[in-house]
C-alpha cells in the first residue's frame, strides 16, 4: 500500500502547512540553531581569549609558594639588611659614615649583631617545619645587618676599598652560581650533599678551635691559624677559596629548594624560609670573601 494511501499520513499533524499560526518552518529552525551555536562558540572562544590573555595566577591568588614571589620576600629581606647595616656602620665609626675619619671603633654591633642573629637563626631553623614566622626572618635580617654593617665599617678603615671589593666578588660569586643553575650546569645531589656535609662540619671544628687558640693567645696574627703560611701562601686563602665553593654549593642548594617547593606547591609561607636561606649563605659567602681579602692585603 502507498504511503499516500495510509489515512494515517493523511492527518494534518503530519503535513506541513505554512499557513497554520504558531508552526515554524524547519528551515527556520535549522537556521536559528546554526546562528545559535555560532553565538555560543563565539562567546566560548572569546571567554577562552580572555582566560588566556589574563595574566597567570599569583602566589597570592592559589596561596602556593613561587619563584617570584620567594624573590620578592628575598629583596624586601636584603632591603631590611641594608638600612640596618648603615645603623651598624655609623655606630662603629662612632656617629659618622666616613671610615677614613671615624670617632672612635666601637665593635659592639658587630657582636651585638652576630648573637642575635646567631640565636634566631638556630629558632628558625629548628621550628620552620611545623611553624614558619616570617617576624623571626625579619628580625634576622636586622640582626644580621648590624653584624654586616658593623664589621664591614670595622675592616673599611683596616684596609680602605675592601668594602667594594668583597661587595663586588660577593655579587659575581652570586651571579655565576644562579646562571650556571638556571642552564642546569650545576645541580644538587646526594653525593654533593653528603660532601657538603662533611666539609661544612670540619670547616666548623676548625673555626671553633682557632677561636680557642685566640682567645688563649696561641696563635699570633690577627685571623689565628688563617694567618699562617704554607708553602709562602697564607693559610687563609686555602681555606677560604675551598669555603668559597661551599658557599656557591649552599646556594645551589637553596636555588633548588625554591624551584622545588614551586614545583610541588608548597604553601606560600614557605616563600620566606627560602628567602632566609638564600640570606645566610650570601652574608656567609661576603664574610669569607672579606676575611679572604683582609689576610691577602695584610700578607702585602
Amino acid at each position: 500500500m502507498a504511503a499516500s494511501g495510509n489515512f494515517a499520513f493523511n492527518n494534518p499533524v503530519f503535513q506541513e502547512d505554512q499557513r497554520r499560526p504558531g508552526l515554524t518552518p524547519p528551515a527556520q529552525q535549522t537556521a536559528y540553531s546554526t546562528a545559535s551555536h555560532q553565538a555560543a562558540d563565539v562567546a566560548a572562544n572569546a571567554q577562552l581569549e580572555g582566560m588566556y590573555a589574563a595574566p597567570p595566577a599569583g602566589s597570592s591568588q592559589t596561596g602556593r609558594m613561587t619563584v617570584e614571589d620567594t624573590v620578592v620576600k628575598t629583596a624586601g629581606l636584603f632591603g631590611i639588611l641594608l638600612v640596618t647595616a648603615l645603623v651598624g656602620w655609623f655606630w662603629t665609626l662612632g656617629g659618622t659614615l666616613d671610615a677614613t675619619a671615624p670617632n672612635g671603633l666601637t665593635i659592639m654591633p658587630w657582636i651585638i649583631g652576630a648573637l642575635v642573629g646567631f640565636v634566631l637563626a638556630l629558632v628558625i631553623s629548628f621550628t620552620s617545619r611545623k611553624k614558619v614566622r616570617p617576624a623571626l626572618i625579619w628580625a634576622y635580617a636586622a640582626a644580621e645587618g648590624l653584624f654586616v654593617g658593623g664589621i664591614s665599617a670595622y675592616f673599611e678603615v683596616m684596609w680602605p676599598g675592601i668594602v667594594l671589593q668583597a661587595t663586588i666578588a660577593t655579587l659575581a660569586v652570586v651571579g655565576v652560581t644562579l646562571a650556571l643553575f638556571a642552564n642546569g650546569k650545576v645541580r644538587v645531589s646526594k653525593r654533593a650533599n653528603k660532601i657538603f656535609l662533611i666539609a661544612m662540619v670540619s670547616y666548623l671544628v676548625f673555626g671553633l678551635i682557632n677561636l680557642v687558640l685566640m682567645w688563649t693567645g696561641v696563635t699570633q696574627g690577627a685571623f689565628g691559624l688563617y694567618s699562617m703560611k704554607v708553602f709562602g701562601i697564607p693559610l687563609g686563602l686555602i681555606i677560604g677559596v675551598l669555603v668559597v665553593l661551599m658557599a656557591a654549593y649552599s646556594l645551589v642548594q637553596d636555588f633548588d629548594l625554591v624551584q622545588q617547593g614551586a614545583r610541588n606547591g608548597a604553601p606560600r609561607v614557605f616563600g620566606w624560609v627560602g628567602a632566609f636561606g638564600i640570606m645566610v649563605t650570601v652574608v656567609w659567602l661576603y664574610v669569607e670573601i672579606l676575611r679572604m681579602i683582609a689576610i691577602l692585603r695584610g700578607s702585602d
